[in-house]
């Protein structure tokens, strides 16, 4: 059944995976709309994802309005799941306090009781970091779900925990949520 998916994009190294994540959710039927923080958009850009899912990638959040159209309100009301992939220690710190200052931020605090997936990718440090820690923990206290960095090379040449869970993984966690 064809479902109405939020990607949210922020800036890590790991968000060219995004990019597969969103590909493979179009091939396999469902509607993939991508939210990008300015971060985000430094590493990949919104026409990968407005041509690899046929929509409009939004990360502006004063755009001109559509007339009864609040985007990040009638993106958080249409859609059925929100994943976050990469997800870096401020957008997972930004969430966790209540900050909507960017487009993926405000739609997620207006998902009301929508799932979320958020999929952490950052230096082992950063991860592990306890303020960082608290806020995953806070997250799950909500209800947010989480799919698990895994060990790895990472970009800045350390090796531990801390790299994007792999796309497959990520998709069976959607999967499982979407049923």
């Amino acid at each position: 059944m064809k479902k109405e998916i939020l990607l949210g994009v922020t800036g890590s190294i790991a968000a060219y995976k995004a990019a597969d994540l969103a590909n493979r959710l179009t091939k396999e039927g469902h509607n993939v709309t991508c939210l990008m923080t300015d971060s985000g958009r430094e590493f990949v850009t919104p026409l990968t994802f407005q041509t690899l899912t046929k929509n409009k990638v939004y990360y502006k959040m004063f755009e001109e309005i559509e007339y009864q159209n609040v985007h990040h309100i009638s993106l958080a009301k249409k859609a059925d799941l929100c994943v976050i992939a990469p997800a870096t220690a401020n957008v997972i710190g930004k969430i966790a306090n209540g900050i909507a200052d960017d487009m993926l931020t405000t739609v997620v605090m207006a998902l009301e009781g929508k799932p979320v997936i958020i999929c952490p990718a950052m230096n082992t440090a950063m991860y592990e970091n306890p303020i960082t820690q608290a806020n995953i923990q806070k997250l799950k206290d909500l209800g947010y779900l989480f799919t698990e960095p895994k060990e790895a090379m990472l970009a800045c040449g350390d090796l531990g925990k801390g790299a994007l869970a792999d796309v497959e993984t990520i998709l069976e966690d959607i999967h499982k949520i979407l049923g």
